[in-house]
């Protein structure tokens, strides 16, 4: 899994892209994550997402809800920010930890 982070100070896009490198295709997913910094969104793209506090829970969409063996689905973020805009140190798909580059 992939967190590309544009910060501009006070605001922030991330694109995230989730990679499959299992055998078997991912049927329905979520991921959970924290911010950091004090991070809010304010839209979603190619996903769904709530925010409690830090703490964000992003689904699929119907178009972007089975992550094929061997590859990836992407969603964006945009938000603003109160405390800076780093990346989140961990993540969890399904409930099991990602790998993150």
């Amino acid at each position: 899994m992939a967190y590309r982070l544009s910060d501009w100070g006070s605001s922030f896009n991330a694109e995230v892209t989730i990679r499959n490198t299992g055998t078997a295709p991912v049927d329905g997913w979520r991921l959970d994550f924290a911010f950091p910094g004090g991070q809010r969104i304010n839209s979603v793209w190619n996903a769904r997402a709530t925010q409690d506090g830090d703490r964000v829970i992003v689904t699929h969409e119907s178009w972007t809800r089975t992550i094929p063996a061997g590859g990836s689905v992407s969603f964006g973020l945009n938000g603003t920010s109160t405390g800076g805009n780093g990346v989140p140190a961990s993540f969890t798909l399904n409930g099991a930890a990602c790998t993150t580059r």
